[in-house]
């Protein structure tokens, strides 16, 4: 490896460098800092991914809409058709090979999935009409169906955080129909943010613009 001045002193005799040592005394190998980032960032983006913050987020909002546990069958409901079976759907065309993981990264190959969510969620909807839901529940709905048509209006340009739009979508709605604590949670939106960037599948601004969209949603409350 060719030296450079940052490279720490030459050793007498050689042509070699000193490598900074970890605490037991064994050589630290390069790059070790960034795969633990990499792991940290992975692990972070896959336990809160859409699917799994809708499957924890929509029964809260099913609970706060209903007033009692009633609300909570259709806050499931809610999330089966906004986040579980779309990400059956992208399970399904990877086992097909029209993608390699979850992470759609050619923008140009995401509207399918966009289609699909807009349909389930519009589907859902109309179930929770025609079993007269909560109307809180169906607010939610309805929030992230629009939300999802911004998304897929911005991604034919610029390929703006899914990720992170529902990630700061449901501490927003839950804010407003339980407690302003829930505004806590955004820590975890910001956590989400981060893995995003960190793993090269978005730039700062896309993500930022993603939590922003989500945040939005929070409206389809504070304006009824």
């Amino acid at each position: 490896m060719t030296a450079t001045p940052s490279d720490g002193p030459v050793l007498t005799g050689t042509h070699e460098h000193p490598h900074p040592h970890q605490p037991d005394g064994q050589p630290r190998l390069e790059g070790d800092g960034r795969a633990d980032r990499t792991t940290v960032a992975r692990t972070v983006t896959d336990v809160l991914q859409p699917r799994n913050v809708l499957l924890v987020g929509m029964p809260g909002i099913g609970l706060a809409a209903a007033g009692n546990w009633s609300g909570i069958p259709w806050g499931l409901l809610g999330a089966l058709c906004a986040g579980i079976i779309p990400a059956a759907y992208i399970q399904w065309e990877r086992k097909r090979g029209t993608w390699e993981d979850r992470n759609i990264v050619d923008r140009t190959k995401r509207p399918p999935i966009f289609l699909v969510i807009l349909a389930s969620i519009g589907l859902g909807s109309i179930i929770m009409i025609l079993g007269h839901a909560p109307t809180g529940i169906l607010l939610a709905m309805l929030a992230l169906w629009v939300m999802t048509v911004v998304l897929l209006a911005v991604n034919h340009v610029w390929k703006i955080s899914v990720d992170s739009a529902v990630a700061s979508a449901i501490p927003a709605m839950l804010a407003v129909t339980h407690s302003p604590w829930w505004l806590l949670a955004y820590g975890l939106t910001l956590a989400v943010c981060w893995s995003r960037v960190a793993l090269t599948y978005h730039s700062v601004a896309q993500t930022a613009a993603g939590a922003g969209v989500g945040a939005t949603t929070a409206a389809a409350f504070l304006l009824t």
